[in-house]
């Protein structure tokens, strides 16, 4: 049987003869340029739906003087994770309402997969990039940014100069949040973290420290629990914190997974209503359960929106001093964390 012949793909010059304009004055308007009038603008956009024109962006982009794609890359840790989720989503809201396009992906706290992303994205020709470091060494971000590529960093900050960063009261609202602990009579408050390599898990562990200390209480080490890398070994830890001859009667749980983990041990063992938990970083149906989750609630838009015009800002060329602008968190009560200890 015969193959119907294949449909050819409209051009640009196929545009500007039906709009009755130069092809000159549709790449000007394609490509978002000045110069047009509106009453043009509108004739080109209506012969390019017509005709169902798809503009090739990246020819587009070596075409133009300033060489952009209009599209930022964004390297989160696990866009699967709730927090990296609606980051992205903040960060891209607030690109598309500049008509920038967001390529995206996941790290997993991997260097070399980091390297690797940050390699296909230049290919791509991103006009900068919004990254949250793997844990440990940054030499693959420097090295992009040494190259010139325009750079913010969320949740944590660079090792190196000259770059923007966004993030959050990690120490302060750990502080706060053991001192409300205390402040109910608890005096065995556990920490649990994620990974030591992070910079906000050091942050949050050092809070925990400095409200123990304001609080007049004595660390007890065998209630410390970190290197938890998600829901399953923080549900190990909290299993091992609870079979202790003297168990907390608190729980300060520093990353969203790490709470998650921590409340499928305190309600398979009936401990949910008797152990108070402060979770840090919120995540979905936390304030459904009974008790609802007490958290340590970022500004995740307000964090996603400051990075996304941080980045704007340095592709349209800004060159004042490196920022490093930190988004306020809240505590909020929600009664997991209003538990008083059982005397």
């Amino acid at each position: 049987m015969d193959r119907a012949p294949a449909r050819r793909e409209p051009t640009m010059r196929d545009v500007a003869a039906l709009a009755g304009v130069s092809t000159k004055t549709v790449s000007r308007v394609i490509n978002g340029l000045p110069g047009a009038g509106t009453e043009v603008v509108d004739r080109v956009r209506a012969a390019a739906r017509t005709l169902g024109y798809r503009p090739n962006l990246t020819a587009s982009s070596l075409r133009r003087s300033d060489r952009r794609s209009a599209t930022i890359g964004v390297l989160f840790e696990d866009l699967s994770n709730p927090f990296d989720a609606a980051l992205l989503r903040a960060v891209e809201d607030h690109a598309r309402r500049s008509g920038v396009l967001v390529l995206a992906g996941s790290s997993e706290d991997d260097h070399t997969l980091q390297r690797e992303l940050l390699l296909s994205l230049s290919a791509r020709r991103v006009d900068g990039v919004v990254v949250m470091a793997a844990g440990g060494h940054q030499d693959a971000l420097q090295q992009e940014r040494d190259r010139g590529t325009p750079m913010v960093l969320v949740d944590r900050p660079p090792t190196f100069g000259g770059t923007d960063c966004v993030t959050t009261t990690n120490r302060d609202s750990s502080r706060e949040a053991v001192l409300h602990l205390a402040a109910l009579g608890h005096r065995d408050i556990a920490f649990l973290g994620d990974r030591r390599t992070l910079w906000t898990s050091q942050e949050r562990y050092t809070g925990y420290l400095e409200g123990l200390a304001q609080a007049g209480l004595t660390l007890r080490e065998t209630l410390v629990r970190t290197d938890l890398h998600g829901a399953d070994l923080a549900e190990t830890a909290t299993a091992e914190l609870f079979d202790l001859d003297r168990p907390p009667t608190a729980l300060f749980a520093a990353q969203n997974l790490v709470t998650v983990g921590a409340m499928r041990v305190l309600r398979a063992r009936d401990l949910h209503r008797d152990v108070a938990v402060i979770g840090f970083d919120d995540f979905p149906l936390a304030d459904m359960l009974e008790p609802g989750i007490t958290v340590v609630r970022q500004d995740v838009p307000g964090i996603g929106r400051r990075a996304a015009e941080l980045i704007l800002a340095r592709v349209d060329g800004d060159t004042s001093p490196p920022v490093h602008a930190v988004v306020p968190a809240a505590l909020v009560h929600r009664g997991s964390g209003e538990i008083a200890p059982v005397s």
